[in-house]
């Protein structure tokens, strides 16, 4: 490298003298790193090429500033592309682990194992809220979302529910503070359903309408084995010309075969909600038991899963405010709603619903595989 950095100072120096003689000092420079074996070494690799006094670029950056001016140019040039590839090269020991000198340096056994990267499985209540949509995406059904931050319009009055009605009570809803002032229709709460999306999306879309809303839901419920204050949904809606009670019993009870298996039967008993008219609780047979009664369908051989209904004639009312079309002397419609928590107890075998939210792997491990809890 010595005579070459030398050679520089020629009076007769071409340009093409020039390339040549910086590509035979970047060969040496590659050849040098690749002597290196200690950090010893790189330090006088260092030395040699960038020392303060005789590095060979120091010296080199010094002969070319006495050179020809035509050819500064192209001499920085190249100068620069050089000085790059030293550091490119000397930052390479550090930068690049598994490179054969950064091996010899840290005496990393390379016959060793690696370390192994581990894959990630669902949450089991995002798993079965997938299971549930896939259920009805299958049947034609499209997916709405919404927000979970609602007005008292979207979350009770435009489903029904009377000003005195006892869900609107601040014991069982959670309320955003500092809404006194706003009219009644227009406070802001945290949703205690997905219903709302319901609303939405008819508001936004003429009949016939076929969606299935999966969401988190807000309710100021004491947290046990059973309940907790944030939890999950699976909605239903269908809109449509001649929509009766029996599509409904029919569907859910294809989709419940679907979800459980075949062999699981329905069965439907009067109910209430504000939003829909007639209604009713689904019961399916029992998983675990085959419906001959057990401890856990309290040897009914029964368990209650769902609410539903045929879908008010009053909600169309409200609807039709922005969207003319659902006229209730024309269409009808049903709706289904169903908790993920309770379905995925039953589908795991939890018995505590709080372990789906303590963040304990020990538990979550279980599920890598997707098989059943032991």
């Amino acid at each position: 490298m010595d005579h070459l950095v030398d050679e520089f100072c020629v009076d007769n120096f071409s340009e093409d003298a020039l390339e040549r003689s910086f590509a035979r000092l970047e060969e040496m420079l590659r050849t040098e790193f690749a002597r290196i074996k200690t950090d010893e070494d790189r330090e006088r690799f260092r030395l040699r090429w960038v020392g303060r006094k005789t590095g060979g670029l120091t010296r080199l950056s010094a002969q070319l500033a006495g050179g020809r001016p035509e050819l500064k140019r192209v001499s920085g040039k190249l100068f620069n592309t050089l000085k790059q590839r030293f550091q490119e090269h000397y930052h390479l020991w550090e930068l690049n682990p598994f490179s054969p000198y950064a091996l010899a340096r840290e005496a990393i056994d390379i016959t060793l194992p690696g370390t192994r990267t581990l894959l990630g499985a669902e949450h089991p209540i995002i798993r079965t809220m997938n299971e549930i949509v896939a259920v009805f995406q299958r049947m034609g059904y499209s997916v709405g979302i919404g927000p979970e931050v609602e007005t008292d319009y979207y979350n009770f009055e435009s489903l029904n529910f009377p000003p005195n009605h006892p869900a609107r009570d601040t014991q069982d809803t959670l309320v955003v503070a500092n809404q006194e002032r706003r009219p009644l229709r227009d406070r802001l709460l945290m949703r205690t359903h997905t219903s709302p999306v319901q609303i939405r999306t008819m508001e936004r879309q003429p009949p016939p309408v076929r969606i299935v809303i999966p969401g988190k839901v807000h309710r100021n419920d004491a947290s046990d084995a059973t309940h907790s204050p944030i939890f999950h949904q699976v909605e239903g809606l269908c809109v449509g010309e001649n929509v009766t009670f029996s599509d409904l019993k029919g569907t859910l009870d294809h989709a419940m075969k679907e979800f459980f298996g075949a062999a699981v039967k329905t069965r439907f008993f009067p109910s209430f909600f504000p939003f829909t008219e007639p209604s009713a609780d689904v019961q399916i047979s029992c998983i675990f038991c085959g419906g001959k009664g057990c401890r856990k369908c309290k040897h009914s051989g029964w368990i209650e899963l769902l609410g539903c209904g045929m879908v008010d004639p009053s909600v169309f009312g409200f609807v039709q405010q922005k969207q003319p079309d659902y006229d209730p002397r024309k269409i009808s419609g049903f709706a289904f709603g169903m908790g993920v928590e309770r379905i995925a107890m039953m589908k795991y075998g939890v018995s505590d619903i709080g372990q789906f939210y303590s963040g304990d792997m020990r538990f979550f491990k279980q599920f890598g595989s997707g098989g059943r809890l032991a």
